[in-house]
């Protein structure tokens, strides 16, 4: 019989797994995995479910995941081609495969049939998938569809910026200095924005499960050192227009963007951020089920956008490097200590504008 041992030394057993899917998913989040990562995993395996146990065209059909074999899984994989990218056919292949992986490793099932499917596939995941050409008359189109106060700063501050959604979410007021004389309040900032006016701090110590001025971070900021980023008018009045209905955070930590539905007050989470994106992009027709990064507009696309588009327009992919945190010590030292002239002068002069 198999068993497993688990914190307390006790063995379980797990040779009658009713839901081998669900069990899964749960040992996934003990491991710490993110609910948009569960959800991701579980709208695949349910769908590979349902084929393998109840599709017509896999032959046997089987009772459960735990007895499909290696042609059930081909099957199954046929199935998605001609409906998906190739990029996304072998993603979805992937969660499948560490599915059976560790499922074969607790000792739940004797094999993992999608190992050779999955070794021999010719679709692959796209490390640098060719992403879709919007101009910046077409996203300054979008950026107008965007109405609401706090999915207008998100989405502006994402694309003036390049950050990553996860380090947009780990922002605190205490990160940003702009003049706020319009609302009458004062942003208590870090000392590190003294002289840079109108800037945001990007840090590089936030890490998922740190505690950070005061608050457990559920997302990892993966800037190589700390980046100082200008902000512009356009940026500045989109924050503003945001700060002006921002409610009360339940964090000591001061978040810079909130929830305003369910979980009000509290920090808006890399989940909301993209759900939020997705959402406008679906509306624009920029965004498909299924479409792949080829195809679809995310928070990363836009980091994409910036990117392309400022570095296209400087000629400089220092100040560029800079600005997305990716650049070496002895680069980043330069920019910051001339940090009013190369990059804030080189910034405000080629920043595109998207009102």
């Amino acid at each position: 019989m198999a068993t497993e041992t688990d914190a307390d030394g006790d063995a379980e057993s797990l040779d009658a797994v009713d839901d081998p899917i669900g069990y899964f998913l749960d040992d996934q989040r003990f491991h710490g995995r993110s609910e948009r990562t569960i959800e991701s995993y579980e709208r695949v395996l349910r769908q590979f479910e349902a084929f393998v146990c109840g599709d017509e065209t896999a032959s046997p059909t089987v009772d459960s995941p735990a007895d499909a074999g290696r042609r059930e899984c081909m099957a199954w994989v046929h199935s998605l081609r001609g409906d998906l990218e190739s990029s996304t056919i072998a993603t979805y292949a992937s969660y499948v495969h560490r599915f059976y992986d560790y499922m074969t490793q607790v000792g739940a099932f004797e094999s993992n049939p999608m190992a050779l499917v999955v070794a021999e596939m010719t679709e692959s995941i796209d490390a640098n998938p060719t992403r879709r050409d919007i101009s910046i008359d077409e996203m300054r189109a979008f950026v107008e569809t965007v109405s609401h106060p706090l999915e207008r700063a998100i989405v502006v501050t994402l694309l003036k910026t390049g950050m990553r959604v996860g380090e947009l979410c780990n922002l605190d007021l205490r990160d940003l200095t702009i003049s706020t004389d319009e609302l009458a309040i004062e942003l208590d900032t870090r000392v590190q924005l003294e002289g840079r006016p109108n800037s945001l701090y990007v840090d590089s110590e936030p890490v998922r499960g740190v505690t950070v001025n005061g608050e457990e971070r559920t997302a990892s900021n993966k800037r190589k050192r700390a980046t100082v980023v200008p902000v512009d008018d356009e940026l500045r009045t989109a924050l503003l227009e945001w700060l002006a209905i921002r409610p009360d955070a339940v964090s000591n930590a001061e978040p810079l963007f909130l929830d305003t539905g369910d979980s009000w007050g509290e920090r808006l989470q890399p989940s909301d951020v993209r759900y939020i994106v997705e959402q406008h992009a679906r509306r624009h027709g920029w965004y498909r089920t299924g479409g792949g990064s080829a195809e679809n507009v995310t928070p990363h696309y836009f980091r994409h956008f910036f990117t392309t588009h400022l570095r296209d327009r400087t000629g400089d992919r220092g100040v560029v490097k800079y600005l997305r945190g990716d650049v070496a010590s002895d680069i980043i030292d330069t920019y910051t200590h001339n940090w009013g002239d190369q990059v804030r002068s080189v910034y405000e002069r080629n920043i595109y504008s998207l009102y």
